[in-house]
């Protein structure tokens, strides 16, 4: 396969050099959850269309049947089991390490730790418009055991955020 260089306009060249410039590393490391929370979310990296997150559920899970809309999700287990519902419980799926499913924007959905381990699961969702301006819309209310969240920073050591900086 050959290579042909592209001749750009400067408008062009100073779209990638932005683009280029906003490209970001990560590593994931799981952090020490406090015990007065039973769900930790490690932000790994985001732009406006797309964000990275991994969550580490201890107990429980995203209790409350709801959906997002305007924001697609790709679920992959890293560790332990999880299971999906839809509504009336109905279960979706039960997936293991390297398994998962996508959630579009507008399905509702809930999920629960599936085994004794910690539950470590990868949330990539992706926005139809600028990530602010997607919601998150609870269908039946809080079920008991609602969640006690930790964020964290995954560029910044696992230092603890506030849920307003991610």
């Amino acid at each position: 396969m050959s290579s042909t260089e592209v001749q750009m306009s400067p408008a062009e060249e100073a779209r990638h050099r932005e683009a280029e410039s906003k490209v970001q590393s990560y590593k994931y490391v799981r952090p020490d959850i406090p015990g007065s929370s039973n769900k930790g979310l490690v932000r790994l990296c985001g732009t406006g269309m797309t964000k990275g997150i991994v969550q580490i559920i201890q107990e429980g899970g995203e209790n409350t049947l709801h959906y997002h809309d305007g924001m697609d999700s790709f679920w992959m287990v890293l560790k332990g089991r999880v299971r999906f519902y839809g509504p009336g419980d109905k279960l979706i799926g039960e997936y293991g390490p390297m398994e998962g499913l996508i959630t579009p924007a507008g399905a509702r959905y809930w999920f629960e730790k599936a085994s004794d381990d910690d539950l470590e699961l990868l949330q990539v969702a992706s926005y139809e418009q600028d990530a602010s301006k997607s919601r998150r819309i609870a269908v039946d209310g809080d079920k008991p055991k609602s969640n006690r969240n930790q964020w964290f920073d995954g560029q910044n050591d696992n230092a603890p955020i506030d849920k307003t900086q991610v």
